[in-house]
């Protein structure tokens, strides 16, 4: 792969490696019965370091870069695709808002909380009537006195459950024309008056990973809690998509791996008339098809992660590999179901939870379709 290791790399890797293999792996399965991922195990994480990682001392962290989150996304996806959702989200989707956008005070707050295992946090973006669109979000901040009152919904919202923090895409003037100079991002404690968390979300796959509406109702929150400026939320959105986007093209690859290595185990030891099913050339062919398509995604995928770190807006590139990733990780799953036969419909086989888990790949992070509109406008068509 493009992307360079280094021993400091590979001592955390070992650290994770052990860490999950002692405290997750075991219980996995279970997790995933109950539909529900324990609050201790951020607790556990976050007292080794792997959480928040990147941010800088001061705040908690250890001041490492996005090459450890790719360790951790490789590690956790080789063991529970629900605490990947859950850590990700939180880790790489929803705290570097703040560390990039909050105020110092926001920072010193907060930060070490949720290094230590100690805070989780939720991005409320998507509403019950506006998901990819989110410059038609209904849910209102509007300012009186010393507070914003918020009154609105969110929905599909992940580690909203179990959130301690969510921060929350709102319409401060849902008069601006432009709409999205409106929008902006303020942060919301749970626990706050007014907000309210629904019922865990019953999902097709991904189960044990929390998914939750959110509701606020007069909710008042301190003037103080706005994330950045008024109105700079949509293009603060706009700009830590990319990295949300990175996060699930890489998930997507990964998935893809592992589902294809459990297959191709799988078909070494089952036979059918007398030798293992992968002697037969049509199988084989396709998993060679999907070796090929899983070696070329992740060579783009990781070229990618070294342009991120180098700093360069890989916009239009990360969200060809997000949509091609997803759709992807589908079709390997579908073609892996059907090579484990009778046995990938059993759900105490893994490879039938990689099917179900991988649908949400093309929806979450922005669906292909509005994958390809950005594509599309960015390339003048």
């Amino acid at each position: 792969m493009p992307l360079k290791y280094t021993e400091e790399h590979e001592i955390f890797r070992t650290s994770l490696r052990k860490f999950f293999e002692k405290e997750v792996t075991p219980h996995a399965m279970e997790w995933k019965e109950k539909g529900d991922v324990p609050r201790e195990i951020w607790k556990k994480m976050g007292a080794q370091g792997f959480i928040g990682y990147w941010a800088p001392p001061e705040y908690g962290g250890s001041g490492l870069d996005f090459s450890y989150s790719v360790i951790l996304l490789e590690e956790m996806t080789g063991t529970s695709s629900d605490l990947s959702l859950n850590i990700g989200i939180n880790n790489d989707v929803a705290l570097p808002y703040l560390l990039h956008s909050g105020s110092e005070e926001q920072k010193k707050k907060y930060m070490p909380r949720a290094c230590a295992g100690d805070l989780i946090c939720a991005i409320a973006m998507t509403e019950p009537g506006a998901g990819s669109d989110l410059q038609s979000i209904r849910t209102t901040a509007i300012r009186k006195g010393d507070h914003y009152v918020v009154n609105g919904q969110k929905t599909f919202i992940s580690n909203g459950y179990h959130c301690d923090l969510a921060i929350v895409a709102v319409k401060t003037n849902p008069k601006a024309d432009p709409p999205y100079t409106g929008i902006s991002l303020i942060l919301i404690e749970a626990g706050t008056p007014g907000f309210t968390k629904g019922r865990k979300l019953e999902k097709m796959g991904i189960r044990a990973a929390d998914t939750a509406e959110l509701s606020f109702e007069d909710c008042q929150v301190p003037v103080g809690n706005l994330l950045g400026e008024e109105g700079s939320g949509f293009m603060t959105l706009m700009h830590n998509l990319q990295q949300e986007r990175l996060v699930s093209a890489i998930g997507s690859v990964l998935a893809s791996e592992r589902a294809l290595a459990t297959t191709i185990e799988y078909t070494k030891t089952r036979e059918a008339f007398g030798r293992p099913i992968c002697k037969f050339q049509h199988n084989a062919f396709k998993i060679v098809e999907m070796a090929t398509e899983v070696e070329m995604a992740k060579t783009f995928t990781y070229k990618l992660i070294d342009r991120f770190l180098d700093g360069e807006d890989i916009t239009k590139a990360v969200s060809m590999a997000k949509w091609y990733n997803s759709e992807m990780l589908n079709r390997v799953c579908y073609q892996c179901v059907q090579l484990h036969g009778g046995y990938g419909y059993m759900m105490e086989y893994s490879i039938a939870h990689d099917y179900l888990d991988a649908r949400v790949q093309t929806i979450a992070a922005g669906t292909t379709e509005i994958m390809k509109v950005i594509i599309s406008k960015m390339m003048g068509l």
